[in-house]
């Protein structure tokens, strides 16, 4: 069972067809359809919400079903006949007649909720008394959404060329329409009674208005784009339309908001993710306004098949497959949602990802397998022989039955959820709508189907790895036996000795001080008989690797934190690979194990070897932010910061296990670390920027709003000169360069310096604040112009005349390892001209030689070691901070003649450089690289052992020398150090 496609071409073998007919042959088919009879006791309880509606047991049923329904029925009792009516609904005709007389956007923001409001109820009413089919009420829910998106382009678009002129391509002269791409469910006409609409806005041309003030298409068509969301999305008083999610448009949150069918060709092409192809399979044109929009939604639909479908049959689908699940599955853990009837296990989500696998296998090469909806394509696949008859029929019941309940908790209150109810009294109301008379039957209905589709879900995308049993089996009963009833010491201490730890008498006294923990004594019979199957096998498996106590130690620590959070032991359980993981990690480092103690989450990071031990390139990074965030809404500013916090540990993890396994070499751990940085601060830029918008509008420039940010971020210190360590804080500078006299278009407009500020201050508090996943990284604004009492942001123009001719030396110094981060690209090549300007200017080298010997003194003096014994890494003579003043007094002194001095930010580069310029001998800069490369080898090592930075003094006499010697040489009588 669960053999691997991945060599295939026939795959109906893989699936476990014996298993199938011996689950469904042995129960009795489940019907989930409600059967007619008597009402239930609750059915008799529902009050009728207005005396206008007339008692039916339909309308019984409803009521019980879905509280949002009953809320309506009481505004609005007139709704009734057409809910009830059985006669076809044409949404077109419906909708235009209602919208006719609308003569402002409130009108029509209110007329859309009411028509959505009506319509809604009416299928909520047929699908709890099984009066439509599941394809019946997802086609209709799909059919719903794309007429208003229709209605809502047909309303805005002539006004927006009226007021704006209509939008012309600059090649073909034509008036240019905009095309709607629905992804998801939208797109596979499988929309959920409360589900989100995923958007992509494209337009075929660049060009601009056909105005007197001419707009860029773009501009026109993103505020199209805008009008349409706010039309369907915003919340007033009725409620809202649909929730609108545009993440999965290229470059998500950071991408514009539209683009032309050029821009979105090239990012498929040279920057579509795997995900992304995932996405595609249900992409569809869902709604377009203007001439030759039909033709245009073609055309789009023709650029993005290449990307989706190979030409020919790609079983690396696999792969990507794994990668995507084993990502939901962390979030399913890390979230609780193991009773999420999409997400959890045997879910809806594994089982259109079973028919997702032979599409994107296939589908290049078969056209016929791109069907969208998940029920056709199971039977397209039985019918080709791709999957047995049995299989397809089974998965099919087991879709209905999943989405029936799916659209049952959402009809509650109108949430978007897929979560079992945990109240009891909401678990009997869904159990009787389900058809069901008690939770029970109906929760072993649903372990049934789950049970089933988890089961084939694993054989589709099992690896060959997956199959192989371990080469040796550890005696886990034997410490079963032992840790049961733990025997009196001697003989304990005697048996642990036997299995080869190092310290008998410290195992069996941590092994009693757990079992004496009062929340050990406390645990519920579920949490002591999952703890009671982990630890046999944690010793066992500690047994197996020459233990040492200190590793055991480590690794208990772990364990008394989750002692609460059982859930964690049975994850390390049933997957031994992570629990050996785990205790090989411990071992290695005790920083790791602190984090894993900490945070125990990250423990999902260790299922998966490969993404462990295979950091992300920059790229990577931020996609993988990217997706990890993709589903939290940008409101939600809580979910936001803890996603952004996992992230960041998550990827510490990886890095830190890298280092230790020997897998990244010293540069590659700082690159990394600093990359990850520049990924989240992007990525939060973006989140103030949204919010900062939100709150006061746009900046202005020239009276126009500015809908991108003149804004960029510097990094100083480790981050500008790409040597982040485990632990860094974060130098920052914010810059800006907007119009000083302008003002921000909101309600609450405030000038533009001050929308700047506050989108610093927000950037600085998500980074900042400590969370229950603590802090995101600690920031230091310390050198910006002024320090604590300038500006948070400055101007670049006021950056320079601070630099010019208030700055210090040593803020000069902090200069040269400057490096624009992220922002506007404008900006930031503005901003890197000016600091090669800056740092290039002559100066007095006598002057700059003392300004640096005595900055240094004073550092040395507060926080070097004092201890004439000893040597500390970083502060004392010869160590790092004596290489970068050098650096940094070179790199100042000369970059007036050799400008390429300064062209880079970090301290090797530089180096290198002033060899190439015969400023340095090359042997005095080996020295230094050697010396430096070592030290900060040293300092990540140590930082990993949780130990002191502090070496004795016998170490690195050699290094030290060669450094003290230059130093000596560079400054002379000013550099007499105290040694």
């Amino acid at each position: 069972m669960g053999a691997s496609f991945r060599d295939k071409e026939t795959f109906s073998a893989n699936f476990s067809l014996s298993t199938i007919l011996a689950v469904f042959m042995n129960q009795p088919a489940i019907d989930t359809r409600l059967v007619p009879g008597e009402l239930s006791p609750l059915h008799q309880n529902i009050a009728i919400p207005h005396t206008d509606l007339p008692d039916t047991p339909q309308l019984r049923r409803l009521l019980l079903a879905s509280d949002f329904a009953a809320e309506k029925l009481a505004r609005f009792p007139h709704w009734w006949p057409a809910i009830a009516a059985d006669a076809p609904v044409d949404y077109a005709a419906l909708l235009s007649d209602m919208v006719a007389g609308c003569d402002s956007e409130e009108k029509f923001h209110q007329a859309l909720r009411w028509f959505r409001h009506q319509h809604l109820i009416r299928l909520i009413y047929r699908e709890c008394n099984g009066l439509d089919s599941l394809a019946d009420t997802t086609a209709a829910l799909t059919e719903l959404a794309s007429q208003m998106i229709a209605a809502s382009l047909a309303w805005h678009y002539p006004r927006l060329c009226t007021q704006l002129g209509a939008p012309v391509g600059r090649h073909s002269g034509r008036t240019q329409p905009l095309v709607v791409l629905g992804m998801g469910k939208l797109g596979a006409w499988e929309l959920n009674l409360s589900s989100d609409i995923d958007l992509i806005f494209a337009f075929p041309e660049s060009g601009s208005t056909h105005s007197e003030r001419q707009l860029d298409n773009q501009q026109f068509f993103t505020r199209l784009g805008q009008k349409l969301i706010a039309s369907l999305d915003t919340v007033t008083v009725d409620g809202f339309a649909f929730r609108v999610d545009m993440r999965l448009r290229p470059h998500g949150d950071s991408g514009a908001l539209v683009s032309n069918f050029n821009a979105i060709e090239d990012y498929y092409q040279t920057q579509g993710r795997d995900w992304e192809r995932f996405a595609m399979i249900k992409a569809r044109p869902v709604a377009w306004v203007g001439e030759g929009g039909a033709q245009a939604a073609d055309e789009l639909m023709a650029l993005l098949t290449p990307f989706t479908y190979r030409k020919y049959v790609d079983f690396s689908a696999f792969d990507s497959l794994r990668d995507m699940k084993n990502l939901i599955n962390r979030e399913v853990h890390r979230k609780g949602l193991q009773d999420d009837v999409k997400l959890g296990a045997g879910g809806i989500r594994e089982l259109e990802f079973i028919g997702q696998a032979f599409q994107l296998i296939r589908g290049g090469r078969d056209p016929e397998l791109r069907e969208r909806r998940v029920l056709p394509l199971l039977a397209l696949l039985a019918e080709w022989d791709l999957i047995p008859a049995a299989t397809q029929t089974a998965l099919s019941q087991a879709y209905a039955f999943l989405r029936h309940a799916e659209h049952l908790i959402q009809a509650q209150q109108d949430r978007q959820t897929q979560q079992l109810p945990q109240d009891d009294a909401l678990r009997d109301r869904l159990a009787l709508a389900m058809g069901f008379p008690h939770w029970d039957d109906f929760w072993q209905a649903l372990e049934q189907h789950r049970a089933l589709v988890h089961q084939e879900f694993r054989a589709v995308i099992s690896s060959p790895d997956d199959e192989e049993e371990a080469a040796e089996e550890v005696d886990i009963q034997h410490w079963a036996s032992f840790l049961a009833a733990l025997p009196e010491q001697a003989v304990a201490e005697s048996w642990i000795a036997e299995q080869g730890f190092d310290d008998p008498a410290g195992v069996y006294k941590h092994l009693q001080d757990l079992y004496s923990q009062r929340a050990v004594s406390l645990m519920q019979a579920q949490g002591r008989e999952r703890l009671d199957r982990f630890m046999p096998r944690l010793m066992a498996l500690l047994a197996d690797q020459a233990p040492q106590l200190e590793t055991f130690i480590r690794v208990l620590k772990l364990v008394i934190a989750v002692l609460r959070r059982s859930a964690y032991l049975v994850l390390l359980i049933e997957n031994p690979a992570a629990m050996a993981q785990l205790v090989s990690l411990c071992g290695a480092s005790p920083w790791i194990a602190d984090q894993l103690a900490r945070h125990p989450a990250l423990l999902d990071e260790l299922l998966d070897v490969r993404s462990l031990y295979s950091p992300p390139d920059r790229t990577q990074l931020a996609d993988e932010l990217r997706q990890a965030t993709l589903r939290i809404n940008r409101d939600d500013q809580e979910a936001q910061m803890e996603a952004l916090r996992y992230f960041r540990l998550a990827h510490g993890l990886r890095v830190a296990a890298s280092e230790v396994a020997g897998v990244l070499p010293l540069m590659k751990v700082s690159d990394y670390l600093t990359w990850l940085a520049e990924a989240i601060l992007e990525y939060v830029q973006q989140l103030a920027w949204e919010e900062t918008v939100a709150r006061h509008g746009f900046p202005t420039r020239a009276g126009q709003p500015v809908e991108a940010p003149e804004f960029c971020v510097v990094g100083y210190g480790k981050l500008g000169g790409i040597e982040l360590g485990h632990g860094s804080d974060l130098d920052l500078v914010f810059v800006h360069n907007t119009e000083l006299t302008g003002y921000t278009t909101g309600e609450r407009s405030i000038d533009n310096q001050s929308f700047y500020i506050r989108m610093g201050q927000k950037m600085i508090h998500i980074l900042n604040t400590q969370t229950v996943s603590g802090q995101l990284y600690e920031v230091d604004m310390r050198l910006r112009p002024s320090g604590n009492s300038g500006l948070l942001v400055t101007s670049l123009s006021a950056f320079e005349k601070y630099q010019r001719g208030e700055a210090w030396t040593w803020e000069q110094q902090a200069l040269v390892r400057a490096r624009a981060i992220c922002g506007s690209a404008d900006l930031m090549a503005a901003f890197e001209a000016l600091r090669l300007a800056l740092l290039c200017v002559p100066r007095d080298l006598e002057k700059l030689a003392a300004d640096v010997v005595q900055m240094r003194e004073k550092m040395r003096q507060s926080l070097g070691s004092g201890n004439k014994a000893g040597f500390h890494l970083k502060q004392d003579a010869g160590g790092i901070v004596d290489i970068e003043f050098m650096v940094q007094y070179a790199a100042l002194a000369w970059a007036h003649q050799v400008p390429a001095l300064v062209r880079y930010s970090d301290n090797i580069r530089i180096l290198g450089c002033l060899e190439d310029a015969d400023l340095l001998a090359a042997t005095d800069v080996a020295n230094l690289i050697t010396a430096y490369k070592a030290y900060r080898s040293t300092g990540h090592a140590l930082a990993l052992q949780r130990q002191s930075v502090t070496l004795e003094d016998s170490q690195f006499r050699t290094e030290r020398k060669a450094v003290e010697d230059l130093w000596q040489r560079l400054f002379g009588a000013l550099g007499n150090q105290d040694k």
